[in-house]
């Protein structure tokens, strides 16, 4: 079998240390000098009957990636990842007959042997991850962190079948791409239980805030939708995808408080949005988000925090929920029916046209460009930065 080639991300810990020093300076400079190279390898070996090799047409970076590149994520995910390992779960490949699949990268139960927790699961249903020392695979939380499937940022990966979605023809490449990034925001918004007629902000629009924006107001009865963008491209998407007011993020808490009419107790509003999206996952947006939630009502976390440092007796004084949004699963809808997060996502890409938030490809071979583009993507008025190999 011959070899690809691959951007191969290798446990190195001088270089990550090096990329996390390099990349507070400059943002994606975690590519020079951190633990990523290209190379030639050998493609992974097919774990098991249900499996499929896929090539990969066009490969998402994401803000994991970049955390991973610039030395910046938490050490929490070492036990769930396998090294070396080739990066990408966003991805839209071929198999070996031609046939488009989007990869729902999530290596659940079913890729490793055990029983789904109930039939018809999603990869990334279930409330227990022993399944994840199980099975032939190896370690690794996802495609794109283990080192027995490959990833999206090589030549090849393999896939269990579970892991895999038929891409219509009606859908090109780059709204196919985006379907990972959507079922998150899919995710998100339903995890957010929103009330008919709530206010609800979002914090952060690059791809997943927007991904969540579009979400929120398709499948849910959001009443008002404010959302912080801090650069005007991104405000005019934030708009054409539904949130109801756009402002800078200096001005989230105004505009809240503006909307519902409450007042200020110190730092905090005495009210405040229903729901906040979090899709920065900094210290100081969760601060603020904590700042702009009423008493009683819910954070959504859905980025990535990293370690972080924060206050958190308003949270305890407020009793506001604070929950995580990590990929997708299966969805209930307000009128009872189900769905996996990823089916609900095909609709979003399509009449959201998310295919226009990819604003940029390059070949693997200019990687160091790629994350320094997709790294600096909000200031070059960028969204999704992609890897080419069609």
């Amino acid at each position: 079998m011959s070899g690809v080639k691959a951007l191969v991300f290798e446990r190195k810990e001088l270089r990550y240390a090096a990329a996390a020093v390099s990349s507070r300076f400059s943002p994606g400079a975690g590519a020079q000098l951190g633990p990523l190279r290209l190379k030639d390898i050998d493609p992974p070996d097919l774990p098991g009957p249900d499996w499929q090799r896929v090539h990969p047409l066009l490969t998402g970076i994401c803000g994991s990636d970049l955390a991973t590149v610039d030395g910046k994520s938490s050490r929490y995910f070492e036990p769930l990842v396998s090294f070396p390992f080739v990066p990408g779960h966003e991805v839209v490949g071929a198999l070996a007959d031609g046939t488009r699949v989007a990869l729902e990268p999530v290596l659940g139960p079913a890729s490793r042997g055990e029983k789904p927790p109930f039939d018809g699961a999603a990869p990334g249903d279930g409330d227990d991850l022993g399944y994840l020392l199980s099975g032939a695979v190896g370690d690794g939380i996802q495609v794109g962190y283990c080192a027995g499937t490959g990833g999206g940022w090589g030549g090849e990966l393999v896939a269990h079948d579970s892991q895999l979605h038929l891409v219509p023809d009606d859908l090109t490449d780059e709204g196919a791409v985006m379907l990972e990034p959507a079922a998150g925001g899919v995710h998100t918004a339903l995890k957010a239980k929103v009330h008919p007629g709530d206010t609800v902000a979002v914090q952060g629009s690059g791809t997943m805030g927007l991904c969540a924006i579009a979400a929120l107001r398709r499948y849910t009865a959001a009443g008002t939708i404010i959302a912080a963008a801090k650069y005007p491209f991104q405000r005019q998407l934030a708009a054409e995808l539904g949130a109801d007011l756009v402002v800078e993020p200096g001005e989230l808490k105004r505009a809240v408080r503006r909307v519902v009419g409450c007042r200020m107790v110190g730092e905090l509003l005495s009210g405040g949005a229903d729901v906040t999206v979090d899709a920065v996952g900094s210290a100081g947006s969760l601060t603020t988000s904590l700042a702009i939630t009423r008493p009683r009502g819910r954070i959504v976390m859905l980025g990535m925090p990293g370690v972080t440092k924060v206050d958190l007796t308003a949270l305890w004084h407020r009793e506001t929920e604070l929950v995580g949004s990590y990929t997708y699963g299966t969805e209930t809808l307000d009128d009872g029916t189900r769905a996996t997060s990823f089916a609900l996502a095909f609709d979003l890409v399509r009449d959201a046209h998310l295919d226009r938030l990819v604003s940029a490809a390059y070949p693997l071979s200019r990687y160091k460009d790629a994350l320094r583009h997709a790294a600096e993507a909000g200031p070059r008025g960028a969204v999704k930065i992609v890897f080419d190999q069609r």
